[in-house]
């Protein structure tokens, strides 16, 4: 942000932590029937990550030297797993600060370009499909000779806002993405309500989950098993989601908000360390399990059932991490008790309010860094995420100005469980590795290399 200067910090962590009991986590509260979504306000800012002991010390330098070292030309070149070039994928998003990322999409015969809002908590393929003073620009199903009606209608309601539409199938490919054309589903929206978002430049929604949670029922083949029904792009998929709470890293060419949707594989040029990976519980959202929470170093110390209550998702679409409510008041508890030396409104922990310091003398200092803990693969071990008041505050730029920074507090109450939304991811890279049932988190290149600190 605008003559805001960031203090020397730790990166966002992956930390192993063995010697965890995972009993009490081992059959997690049941899960909901009710599909209702968290709150679809799409997302919003972010930052980074610490660095993930065990490793050691010289090999930990090592891997710092030879990612830092780098030219910006030959970190740019994505290569995946195998020898596989991703290089047509790198920065294929965009978006605004609190408006979600974005990837652009054409449908129909001939193409029609569409930026479309990428969403891990949603199972539908939709795209504007009327005129809406929010949209510069929507499908016209009349204009592709390849278009289908399929005869069937559908409704889509989220805790906030909601779309219907008329479902049809079509050709769809991804211009920055696989080299692939395949007919997918595709939902006309044809009315919406607190759906699409003034200036957010995205006309439609990609939901990248499971066909369990597919509206108007599972048997809605979602895009992502299209694709790889139909073409050789194996089952997975990467994101690096960069939120603006950092500096940018300016060697890199750019200080736009954005990313990467690397669709079939893994790019090692995205991410430093290693990735850690948490099974899915679930293939409906992207579900997993988290053990134990803190604050400021300290434990919760909760059943760790209640952090699950009743489910725990990873979702690109969701703006905060949200937290059950008795989660959320013990650690709104604890991130007061740890910056109590400055005085905050109670509407400001609730979203309701924001707080504003001169511009460049944000303390970031004074809060503490929140602390997740997920289940490993071989599920006697967990990992350690860990994020910083520099996502967790997330900036909002369009009440701040020359001589003021402003924030909101991008950690909220839920009643559909907890859900990792951009304020975790954007300090990531994360794998959505659907063949093998897993997620990975790894720390992000999206800031550049930056002095870590690393714990023995």
């Amino acid at each position: 942000m605008n003559g805001a200067t960031l203090p020397p910090r730790r990166l966002t962590t992956l930390f192993i932590w063995t010697a965890l009991s995972l009993l009490c986590c081992g059959q997690p509260a049941p899960d909901s029937s009710g599909l209702t979504r968290a709150t679809r306000v799409p997302l919003r800012q972010g930052a980074r990550a610490e660095q993930s002991p065990p490793l050691p010390r010289a090999a930990a330098a090592t891997r710092r030297r030879g990612t830092a070292s780098q030219s910006p030309a030959r970190r740019r070149r994505g290569a995946a797993e195998g020898g596989v070039s991703f290089v047509e994928m790198i920065d294929n998003l965009r978006g605004k600060s609190g408006q979600g990322y974005y990837v652009e999409m054409a449908l129909g015969s001939p193409p029609q370009k569409l930026n479309i809002l990428v969403d891990t908590g949603s199972s539908n393929f939709a795209v504007g499909a009327a005129a809406h003073p929010f949209l510069r620009r929507y499908y016209h199903r009349s204009l592709s000779s390849s278009y289908r009606d399929l005869g069937r209608s559908v409704y889509v309601p989220y805790t906030q806002g909601r779309w219907e539409g008329e479902l049809g199938t079509d050709l769809v490919s991804v211009p920055h993405g696989p080299n692939a054309t395949l007919r997918a589903n595709v939902a006309a929206i044809t009315q919406s309500d607190r759906f699409f978002i003034n200036g957010s430049n995205w006309e439609g929604i990609l939901g990248l989950a499971y066909a369990d949670i597919a509206r108007p029922d599972e048997t809605l083949e979602p895009f992502f098993d299209s694709l790889v029904r139909q073409t050789s792009v194996p089952n997975l998929f990467s994101l690096q989601l960069c939120g603006a709470g950092f500096t940018q890293n300016q060697s890199l060419g750019t200080s736009t908000v954005g990313g990467s949707m690397i669709v079939g594989g893994v790019d090692s040029s995205l991410y430093v360390g290693e990735l850690w990976y948490t099974p899915i519980r679930r293939e409906w959202y992207y579900e997993v399990i988290i053990v134990r929470i803190e604050v400021n170093g300290q434990d919760l110390n909760m059943d760790c059932k209640e952090y699950n209550y009743d489910k725990s998702i990873v979702d690109s679409g969701t703006t905060n991490l949200r937290l059950p409510r008795k989660v959320f008041q013990a650690a709104v508890k604890a991130i007061e008790a740890a910056s109590s030396t400055e005085q905050f409104p109670s509407g400001f922990w609730l979203g309701e309010q924001l707080v504003c310091w001169q511009a460049g003398t944000t303390p970031w200092h004074i809060f503490p860094v929140i602390s997740l803990y997920l289940i490993s693969e071989n599920r006697n071990q967990s990992f350690r995420i860990s994020i910083l008041p520099q996502q967790y505050l997330r900036p909002v730029e369009d009440v701040a100005s020359a001589q003021e920074d402003c924030y909101k507090f991008a950690v909220s109450q839920s009643s559909t469980g907890t859900v990792m939304g951009a304020v975790i991811m954007e300090g990531f890279y994360v794998v959505f590795d659907r063949e093998k049932k897993r997620i990975g988190f790894a720390v992000s290149t999206c800031h550049g290399e930056e002095e870590r600190t690393e714990r023995g």
